[in-house]
């Protein structure tokens, strides 16, 4: 009896154990159910239910996640279960026969908080992302350009450097906005290559790698941090009665990356097609002191030339002419006779098989490195004078001579002038890039068209004009 008694009691105290443990099963189930569902809505804001679906395609696009909707879910989600957990925590005060069951299920709440609530921290950065189907490749890029490159130093330069302030700068801006030319970014291995070096150390002897990128497009370049190459021994330049004239110490230039290594090769042309555009320009004696100011090149069946002089030019426009550009290839001669008139030029180039601007510069003149591809940097109707030779000629694609064109009647002033100078061209092709020309409508003062008789080829033509600018008042 008292066997049966006991035995009645043990099977009482099982079944309320068992009905504890399944009451708070049954609310850690609810709990889950609940977390559950409130996670499929949360989801929800992101996926559509079609987007888990693998479609043929694979291109369902589906839209950034709502960032205030997410975080009120969570908050939602953290409020409950600590409610839950503050009712758990009375109920183990009670019932301390299942303490310890409601303290493992505690803890495990907790551990369920705790990774919630770092999901919540996470929120703020990923307001910008987009949810993809993970079996769907990214078809879209970061619109930052910084995250396109590798090397550090590039991702510092072309990022936005807002003002320390917050305020607007002197120029209306927020920040500084630093950038580089379009191609770079095809180009990214030549000009990682190119932004690799120490900070503060002096920089690599890449002068060559910087003039290719620009000659393809990747112009402007990134400004550097570190500390430009000099000549070893840079001795004092010669005194600008002297320079003018005068070949330059061959100890001021850096002559990697040339074949000639000093000036007098250069004057000899020893190089060839080093730099034949301006095969004879660095002969100064012979060359380069005749031109504008004496005839040459005289047509022997016309006794007519395209090189037209100096002083007839000015003549066109007395007085008027003070400054202006001389976008050819050479090594500054027509800025240095321009000078002997009292007019300012400054000398265009780009250093193709020779130092045309450490040339130009240790002349007394003023060098522009520039390549074509570039807006000339100047403002608008500023310039009184622009000319060329020899430079852009029958190898220029007729759209973008348009663009050069148009550039170049941006920086002439109203009445200034544009010296075309020994144009040169095939003959078929020439009435095509004297339209070009005369879409501009300028005033003709000079036109002439002769034979280029430097080669047995008789194909092949020079053009030479002086037009001015009209007014434009409108």
């Amino acid at each position: 009896m008292i066997l049966l008694v006991l035995d009645n009691m043990a099977k009482v105290n099982t079944l309320v154990k068992m009905g504890t443990w399944k009451s708070v099963n049954r609310t850690i189930f609810i709990l889950g159910i609940c977390a559950l569902l409130v996670s499929v809505a949360t989801l929800s804001g992101s996926y559509s239910f079609r987007s888990l679906l693998v479609t043929n395609s694979f291109c369902d696009y589906v839209n950034p996640l709502n960032e205030g909707e997410a975080r009120m879910n969570f908050e939602v989600v953290i409020r409950k279960i600590r409610q839950e957990m503050d009712e758990l925590k009375n109920g183990t005060l009670k019932e301390s026969s299942s303490s310890e069951i409601l303290l493992r299920h505690s803890v495990f709440l907790a551990d369920i908080l705790g990774l919630i609530e770092s999901m919540q921290a996470l929120g703020p950065d990923v307001k910008d992302a987009t949810f993809d189907h993970p079996l769907v490749k990214l078809n879209h890029q970061s619109d930052e350009p910084a995250d396109y490159f590798l090397i550090e130093e590039i991702r510092k330069y072309v990022r936005v450097k807002p003002n320390r302030l917050g305020k607007q700068n002197f120029m209306g801006a927020n920040g500084a906005f630093t950038s580089i030319g379009h191609a770079c970014f095809a180009m990214k291995e030549e000009l990682e290559e190119y932004m690799d070096y120490d900070v503060g150390e002096i920089c690599n002897d890449d002068w060559k790698l910087a003039q290719k990128l620009m000659v393809h497009g990747c112009d402007p370049l990134p400004r550097r941090r570190c500390l430009a190459r000099a000549p070893r021994l840079y001795t004092q330049p010669f005194p600008i009665n002297e320079s003018i004239w005068k070949l330059p110490d061959d100890r001021n230039v850096r002559w990697s990356g040339y074949r000639c290594k000093n000036f007098t090769c250069l004057a000899n042309n020893g190089t060839r097609k080093g730099f034949f555009k301006c095969a004879d320009c660095f002969n100064l004696t012979h060359h380069e002191m005749p031109r504008w100011i004496q005839p040459t090149d005289l047509d022997p069946e016309t006794n007519t030339t395209a090189d037209f002089l100096i002083p007839e030019v000015l003549k066109i426009k007395p007085g008027e002419v003070r400054i202006g550009l001389d976008f050819s290839g050479g090594t500054g001669t027509f800025a240095a006779r321009m000078r002997e008139f009292n007019v300012t030029i400054v000398s265009a180039t780009i250093n193709l098989g020779a130092p045309f601007s450490e040339m130009i510069a240790l002349r007394g003149l003023v060098p522009l490195y520039l390549s074509i591809n570039q807006r000339l940097p100047f403002f608008d109707n500023t310039l009184d004078l622009l000319h060329t030779t020899r430079f852009l000629d029958g190898w220029i694609d007729f759209v973008l001579l348009d663009f050069v064109l148009f550039d170049w009647d941006r920086v002439l002033r109203p009445g200034g002038l544009l010296w075309i100078d020994s144009f040169f061209c095939l003959k078929e092709d020439l009435e095509d890039y004297m339209e070009a020309f005369k879409v501009l409508r300028y005033r003709k003062h000079k036109w002439v068209v002769v034979p280029k008789r430097d080669k047995d080829d008789d194909r092949e033509v020079f053009f030479s004009a002086v037009l001015e600018k009209p007014p434009r008042p409108f």
